[in-house]
């Protein structure tokens, strides 16, 4: 099996390399020299008319069979790469989606965490109204637990706008996928 295989990549690589070739200007030169050639022979009275196109005829039919063998090769292993890259789109398709779901729950997370923030400092405001005459280091601690509050808050709204930015990535990379 190994060495089927071994010869069959011989001659695909064969058969891509005269394909590339015949779509050449090389190809096109020699072509129409040929056929100069073929036609300026029985001109010269070298060869006789018949027997040149007779021969001239079933050369170019067997060069026509061998280049439609050579062209669908060519086209079969090009639908196969295309039919990889589409794997490939797929498979990066729903990576997209589940990142999108990942962001989406994260986006939830954030909210949550935003509505308990808001919850601790209407706490932290009706323990300061309540208790007018508290000593400075409780003053302290709740101003370093606003300002921590504050902060988070900050660093929440910061991550939402990275969401954002990325879930328009997302969108947009949808858009160009399509």
């Amino acid at each position: 099996m190994k060495k089927y295989n071994e010869k069959t990549e011989v001659l695909e690589k064969i058969a891509d390399s005269i394909t590339s070739w015949i779509g050449s200007i090389q190809s096109l030169i020699v072509h129409t020299l040929l056929f100069l050639t073929s036609f300026l022979l029985p001109m010269l009275n070298i060869v006789d008319f018949d027997k040149m196109l007779l021969i001239l005829t079933t050369v170019l039919s067997l060069e026509a069979i061998y280049l439609a063998i050579f062209i669908q090769m060519s086209v079969n292993k090009s639908h196969e790469k295309i039919e990889d890259i589409q794997e490939d789109i797929e498979d990066i398709q729903e990576d997209i989606e589940e990142i999108s779901e990942d962001i989406e729950e994260i986006s939830e997370d954030i909210e949550e965490i935003n509505e308990d923030i808001e919850d601790i400092q209407e706490d932290i405001e009706e323990i300061n109204e309540d208790e007018d005459e508290e000593d400075h280091n409780e003053r302290a601690k709740n101003v370093i637990l606003k300002s921590n509050v504050s902060s988070n808050k900050n660093e929440i709204k910061a991550l939402k706008d990275i969401i954002s930015q990325l879930q328009n990535e997302i969108d947009q990379l949808k858009k160009d996928d399509q």
